[in-house]
Order: C-alpha cells, then sequence, then structure tokens
C-alpha cells in the first residue's frame, strides 16, 4: 500500500508462537495490497475500475469496503469519496481497515498486548512491553523531530491525515482540486478504517473541517491548521 507496517507483540508467548502471528498479520497486509493496490493494474481495484468484473465476482473483502465507503459517502456529506479523483480508490479508508482486522485477528488469536500501525494509522490493544499504557505520538506537521500531541491509552485506534509529507493530495470531491486549510487531522476512537475516512473527510473539507470533525459522536480528534492553530476535542486521550 506504498507504506511501511510495523508490529509490536508485547504478549509473554513463545517466540514460536510471535513469529507464527506476525507471518498471519504480514500474509493479511500483502494480500490486501495485492486486491486493493491501485497501484498494480492487475488488482481487483483496478479491474473493477476498469470494468473488467461484474459485482458478482467481487470477493467479499471487496464488497464489504465498497459499502462501507458508501456508508461513509453518506456520514460525511459526500466528502469522503472513493472516486474523488475520477477513478476508484479506497485507499482513504483501506489501509485503516486492513490494520483494524490484522489486530482483531491478534486479539481473536490471543494476543491481547500489541500494537499495528500502517504508515502512522495505528491500532493498539492492551499494555506494551513494560506494562503501561501505550503511547502514540502525533508527529508535528512543520517539524518531523517534534510531536504535536502524545496520546495513550490500552484500546485506541489512532489515524491521521495530512499534507505535510506528498502536500496537498486530498481531493475536495465537490470542487474537484486539492483541499487547503488543515494542515494535519488525528482522529481517534474505537474503530481504525472509520477513523481514517473521517480524517480524510475533514482534510477534504478545508478549513470547515475542524468544526466537523470535533463535533463527532464516539470519536475524539487533534487538528492543525494552516495558520498553525491547534485544535482538539475535550476527550481527547492526551498523556499527562
Amino acid at each position: 500500500m506504498g507504506t511501511t507496517i510495523s508490529l509490536d507483540l508485547a504478549d509473554d508467548l513463545p517466540p514460536s508462537r510471535l513469529a507464527e502471528l506476525a507471518d498471519e498479520v504480514f500474509t493479511w497486509l500483502r494480500e490486501v495490497d495485492r486486491r486493493f493496490s491501485t497501484y498494480r493494474p492487475e488488482s481487483e481495484v483496478c479491474r473493477l475500475d476498469r470494468r473488467e468484473l461484474l459485482h458478482r465476482e467481487l470477493s467479499a473483502d471487496l464488497r464489504t469496503v465498497l459499502t462501507r465507503c458508501a456508508d461513509l459517502w453518506r456520514e460525511t456529506d459526500g466528502y469522503f469519496d472513493s472516486y474523488a479523483t475520477g477513478r476508484l480508490d479506497p485507499s482513504g479508508y483501506v489501509k485503516g481497515w486492513a490494520a483494524q482486522v490484522a489486530s482483531d485477528r491478534l486479539l481473536a488469536a490471543g494476543a491481547l498486548n500489541h500494537c499495528v500501525n500502517a504508515g502512522g494509522d495505528v491500532r493498539v490493544r492492551g499494555r506494551n512491553a513494560d506494562g503501561g499504557p501505550w503511547r502514540i505520538g502525533i508527529r508535528h506537521p512543520w517539524d518531523p523531530e517534534r510531536t504535536a500531541w502524545v496520546l495513550t491509552g490500552t484500546d485506541l485506534a489512532v489515524a491521521t491525515s495530512g499534507v505535510y509529507e506528498r502536500g496537498p493530495h486530498v481531493f475536495d470531491p465537490r470542487r474537484g482540486v486539492p483541499a487547503w486549510g488543515l494542515r494535519s487531522v488525528t482522529v481517534v476512537g474505537p474503530d481504525l478504517g472509520t477513523a481514517d475516512a473521517y480524517a480524510t473527510a475533514a482534510v477534504a473539507m478545508g478549513a470547515a473541517g475542524a468544526d466537523w470533525v470535533v463535533g463527532l459522536s464516539g470519536y475524539d480528534c487533534a487538528v492543525v491548521t494552516e495558520d498553525e492553530r491547534r485544535v482538539r476535542s475535550a476527550g481527547l486521550p492526551v498523556a499527562r
């Protein structure tokens, strides 16, 4: 998916079992890359975009993703749009969704304490190897050596969307141009795919996205605007 994936397994399990669990996670994520990558012409997403597949031929995972993307389009008043660039690209949901599924599978397999980090979209559960809650640094959008916030918790999904690495790449689907106004949006909640999509939608809204994301039910946020204002919701789990 064009990003780096890291995995921290903090349970006191035999090394062979930890290796097996890690292999299962990375096998799943490679499968997601093969199926959903917009950079692989043979991927299922690219083939669907070229109308080479009928809906009945789609995998169950792709049907699940497309259904959720349609729901998110409605929830965000159209600002989360998997066709914002004119072609099918559900990446704004898929990366977080894939990491969430990986975490869910680890939990079901008995790995209660872990951190899955998919290019800055992070799902943590339980405690770290030292027995404390996980700490997640949110990069400062102007200074890669600093953090804007440090979050902490034992059951968090944390997704960030911004323009500080790739430039203005999130499109405003209503105007058909790259969005401008928010430098970085981090969304925190129970589901990483949803948090990822909400963060993307807020950036797509431009400056108005700050108020929208602060008002989300069941999710918290941290926002840095292009004029360097910092906004966060009251429930953001900031480390003390």
